[in-house]
């Protein structure tokens, strides 16, 4: 997996004529950047507080799902704890089935936008449907034959996020250069991480208030939560406005091939090759990231999960700890944009996978230990998961070539959900297997540890700091 002839850019160790080539000698107005970070915030609550903190955790993946004699059993009772290890099997079930979708999809898509000029479009129309699908979680009542509906939704939901951010990444190369592009994309991870924190924030507001005076039949129903899933669309919707209004649309630099939707397919292989050919490590790259970016889905996917369900945190213990992870997770990737620019994205990536490996073995191998296990050991894996996003989101700009920003991010949607089976499925599989939560915990683990030594096999540019 390693090449040792690369050919590059002069004095930038970078492969020729990639997108930030294009982008020397630019200023790029703050107001464009800071537009285009907003959308990372704008759309974090579908991940924070809907699929990892709150609605599945606290909602979808408890008790009130389950048939009534199972849920009226003790929270120790071996028949409840296999109930709550089902549900959330069934939820790694769906995830996976959504990331094949998403492979599927994410880079004829993405080859489709870069021919037409249109990333900008494409991203405020999946956005469209992310808001639809979330608003629609309103219906989730709180009935164990509305589990499965919940459960595609958010994996539905998930498609249509992903399918996004294929196009919000490749909009990373006309908002950056190459003295900024570590920056820029940390910036964009960091303002996510903190969107989470704020919507949390008003969750949390919201179950001191009493959830504005609901009837106890209400808050039996779900109707707290599902009400959350309503307040996460609208977000959504207002803070998408200064990306409508202020980042530009990506202008048509080569007419792409003018073939129907199926026959993209064809043209992808072809390019895919050529890919191989001239941008070897590029190629390479994307491969090995696919596995431990599974991982770093896997640990934000699940965690809240862990957090209840093995560690036994109440509803507001959940919240809080979700505040606290996405500040953490902010701040350490705000910086760490910043050392990805002075010493390269790989060291980045490196050192964050080591540092998740360490301590999700020791959140696994101390479980029994108590609440602290997890205050910590979730805490340090939050810290070093966003730096390892943001940094492959600019590795992967440092080497993609110009023009074909769209379709090399659908690739990198694709390679990632192409393996994002294997930690919903190893999750799932092991839970199954040994009956208890706490065993997905390892299989998480495993696939961030393979994909630390894949990523140490790929022979990537030599990083040159820029002045």
């Amino acid at each position: 997996m390693t090449e040792k002839t690369v050919p590059t850019a002069a004095n930038t160790g970078a492969i020729a004529a990639v997108g930030l080539d294009l982008q020397d000698g630019k200023i790029i107005p703050r107001r464009q950047v800071v537009s285009w970070a907003l959308w990372d915030w704008a759309t974090q609550p579908f991940n924070s507080v809907i699929l990892t903190f709150v609605f599945t955790a606290l909602y979808l993946v408890t008790d009130v799902f389950l048939p009534a004699d199972v849920a009226a059993l003790g929270d120790d009772d071996p028949l409840k704890v296999r109930a709550i290890a089902d549900l959330a099997s069934g939820l790694g079930l769906t995830t996976g089935i959504a990331g094949l979708a998403i492979a599927l999809l994410a880079p004829v898509l993405g080859q489709r936008a870069d021919g037409t000029g249109r990333r900008k479009f494409w991203v405020l129309v999946y956005t469209a449907a992310l808001v639809i699908v979330t608003a629609l979680l309103f219906f989730t009542q709180a009935e164990p034959s509305f589990f499965w509906y919940g459960a595609w939704l958010i994996a539905i939901g998930s498609v249509f996020g992903e399918l996004a951010g294929v196009n919000y990444n490749a909009i990373l190369v006309q908002v950056s250069t190459r003295q900024t592009v570590g920056k820029v994309s940390g910036l964009g991870w960091g303002l996510g991480y903190i969107g989470g924190i704020v919507a949390l924030v008003i969750v949390v507001a919201s179950q001191f208030a009493g959830w504005f005076g609901m009837s106890q039949a209400a808050l039996d129903d779900g109707l707290n939560f599902r009400l959350v899933a309503v307040g996460c669309a609208l977000w959504t919707i207002l803070f998408t406005i200064p990306f409508i209004l202020n980042v530009p649309e990506f202008p048509e630099t080569s007419k792409g091939p003018t073939v129907g939707f199926f026959a993209s397919y064809g043209v992808l292989v072809r390019d895919i090759r050529k890919l191989y050919r001239e941008s070897r490590p590029t190629f390479w790259f994307l491969l090995a990231s696919a596995v431990y970016r599974d991982g770093l889905a896997g640990v934000f996917a699940f965690g809240a999960v862990i957090a209840s369900a093995v560690f036994g945190f109440e509803f507001l213990q959940v919240v809080v700890f979700g505040i606290a992870a996405n500040l953490v997770a902010g701040i350490s990737t705000i910086i760490a944009g910043r050392f990805d620019d002075m010493f390269g994205a790989r060291a980045v990536i490196v050192t964050a996978l080591v540092g998740l490996v360490v301590s999700g073995l020791a959140v696994f191998l101390l479980a029994g230990q108590g609440d602290i296990v997890f205050w910590v050991g979730g805490l340090l894996l939050c810290a070093f998961v966003g730096p390892a996003q943001a940094s492959s989101r600019s590795l992967l700009a440092r080497v993609t070539p110009a023009g074909r920003e769209g379709e090399i991010f659908g690739l990198y949607a694709t390679t990632g959900r192409a393996a994002s089976f294997i930690s919903p499925l190893l999750w799932a599989g092991l839970i199954a297997l040994f009956g208890a939560t706490v065993w997905g915990i390892l299989g998480i683990v495993l696939v961030l540890a393979v994909g630390l030594v894949l990523l140490l096999l790929v022979k990537l540019p030599k990083h040159v700091r820029q002045q």
